[in-house]
């Protein structure tokens, strides 16, 4: 099987005017948790989407199984789904 190490990228929160930078041994969920932003965690492995965030920009893996892929245009579980761009614009 052929992986790629996960890599570092950001988060731009639009609203806040904030720049969150997760590390490549981090989850998304986990940064913005710790900047306090208000998400939901609730199963962390992206079955429930309790904590999905709408983006506007950015290109994701999306490791999550709760949203089809019309939902994943515009949303994204943080709990599991990385950026595989620089960043992510986070409406």
């Amino acid at each position: 099987m052929n992986t790629i190490a996960p890599k570092a990228f950001e988060i731009y929160l639009v609203w806040a005017d904030t720049t969150l930078t997760v590390a490549a041994h981090e989850s998304a969920l986990d940064v913005l948790l710790a900047a306090g932003v208000a998400v939901q965690p609730s199963c962390r492995s992206g079955y429930c989407g309790e904590c999905a965030m709408a983006y506007v920009e950015g290109d994701l893996v999306h490791k999550d199984s709760c949203f089809n892929s019309g939902d994943r245009q515009t949303m994204f579980c943080p709990c599991v789904s990385r950026a595989q761009t620089r960043m992510v614009v986070e409406a």
